[in-house]
């Protein structure tokens, strides 16, 4: 269960600023941490309950106060960031971090476009452009495109030069899918695309739900395939098997590990040149949170599912 309840405000430690949250959105740390499944997911953040009294990865706000050594930030700075490795407590008015979490927010991108882009976008910069190496031209694939990181990824993909870009989710998805860059769309509750004709030079699975070897059908000759999460058996299998499919064909496979916050300075270059915007569902208030976590694990949102408290 989650309540919102009244808790004592946060002090910053040596190294962290106060922030006052002014929005954060929900991904799937929390979907996961509310269930308790994958089971790695208790190993860490608790076997029986959870740990994380406050959870919420995503925030963006402001700074109210600083701790000693604290040299990046002052108070009244606008910043964002991914807190998921210090401690998360996103859903919350305010949170202590470190300041090796949060970066500026660029003057034009509001606080709840703001949470809606580190753990996304990092994904999709990280899966397309670290490990899916993507180029100019070639014909890409997105699965569980209608999400947050489909979303943003599409957007990448065309400020890079990739014009066909096919994406595939539940049909109720499909206008604001074509309205954010998707060429081509695919309803997954009708076909299965592992299965179809086309062929694709990169493959980037937000869902992973199949063996690898199904998706290694549908890349052309050199293709890569990328996965930044889904099923744990499905996940394993890419981890124990990429070396080995590199060795004895052409074609890739790559497991992403996220760095958070590592490219939001590429992100807020995008952002400030319109090749990037965030899909918003939302925003929904603190209270609706435990509600909008349920919404978001039945996959229906469209986006970010994101929280204003302002």
């Amino acid at each position: 269960m989650l309540e919102l309840q009244e808790v004592e405000k946060p002090k910053p430690k040596e190294g962290e600023v106060l922030v006052k949250i002014q929005a954060t959105a929900i991904n799937d740390w929390d979907w996961c941490l509310m269930r308790g499944t994958p089971f790695y997911i208790r190993l860490l953040c608790g076997l029986f309950k959870p740990n994380i009294p406050i959870p919420g990865a995503e925030i963006a706000g402001r700074v109210e106060a600083i701790a000693p050594n604290v040299t990046q930030f002052k108070p009244g700075d606008a910043v964002y960031g991914d807190i998921s490795e210090c401690g998360f407590g996103g859903f919350a008015e305010y949170v202590c971090v470190p300041e090796t979490a949060l970066a500026l927010k660029p003057d034009p991108m509001t606080f709840v476009e703001a949470t809606a882009l580190p753990h996304a976008a990092m994904l999709a910069v990280q899966g397309l452009v670290d490990q899916g190496q993507i180029q100019p031209g070639q014909k890409v694939l997105i699965n569980g495109a209608g999400g947050g990181v489909g979303t943003l990824a599409v957007q990448i993909a065309k400020s890079i030069g990739v014009t066909d870009v096919t994406g595939v989710d539940s049909s109720d998805k499909f206008d604001m899918m074509h309205s954010v860059g998707f060429g081509q769309t695919i309803d997954y509750t009708q076909e299965d695309f592992t299965q179809g004709k086309e062929r694709y030079d990169l493959i980037l699975d937000t869902k992973t739900n199949r063996s690898i070897f199904n998706y290694l059908r549908v890349l052309n000759p050199q293709g890569t395939y990328v996965t930044v999460g889904g099923d744990t058996a499905c996940l394993f299998q890419v981890l124990l098997l990429q070396a080995i499919i590199r060795i004895f064909s052409n074609k890739r496979v790559c497991l992403v590990t996220l760095k958070p916050n590592k490219d939001l300075d590429y992100i807020n270059k995008l952002f400030k040149a319109g090749d990037v915007k965030p899909v918003l569902d939302g925003p929904y208030t603190l209270s609706e949170v435990p509600e909008m976590i349920q919404y978001f694990g039945i996959g229906k949102h469209q986006g970010k599912v994101v929280i204003a408290l302002e």
